[in-house]
């Protein structure tokens, strides 16, 4: 079951600094995974969200959290890396609502990481002519976009 609040971890030094400047995306996501990949506390979170407008998809996206150690080595305090990755499936009926229908597509999902100019998003278009929905998870900068993405795709299947 996917929870509407948002249940993002945030690095133990940002708490009331995030708190002030995060902008809530169009959905929230929970916390589903966790994997530590080094003793400096850096990690990967996996995090789930229901398509708001697409019943029966469920997404999961992964990206780097940089621990504290690795802010006090490195600098930049106030920005996480770009890399994510995406994988969305049927979870159950698919129920398509309003959705939009251009090539352009929507956000469905937005989450920030740096205080200020980038953010995870991901973007929902549907693929008329194949009858398939596909999710894009890319970084959005104030001004040098990234090349760094993941696509995932759900068949929608006639019974």
């Amino acid at each position: 079951m996917i929870r509407r609040g948002r249940a993002s971890r945030l690095s133990p030094l940002l708490p009331t600094a995030a708190a002030l400047f995060l902008i809530a995306g169009p959905v929230a996501a929970e916390t589903v995974g966790n994997v530590d990949v080094d003793w400096l506390g850096n990690d990967i979170v996996i995090e789930a969200f229901a398509d708001p407008e697409v019943e029966g998809v469920t997404c999961h996206v992964a990206y780097f959290e940089r621990g504290l150690i690795d802010r006090l080595q490195k600098g930049n305090w106030f920005e996480d890396p770009s890399n994510s990755s995406i994988a969305c499936r049927q979870t159950g009926s698919i129920v398509i609502g309003d959705i939009d229908r251009s090539d352009e597509g929507e956000s469905i999902f937005s989450e920030r990481r740096s205080i200020i100019w980038k953010s995870l998003s991901v973007k929902r278009i549907f693929d008329d002519a194949n009858q398939t929905l596909i999710y894009v998870a890319h970084a959005r900068e104030v001004q040098d976009g990234s090349a760094k993405m993941s696509i995932s795709t759900v068949p929608l299947y006639q019974n």
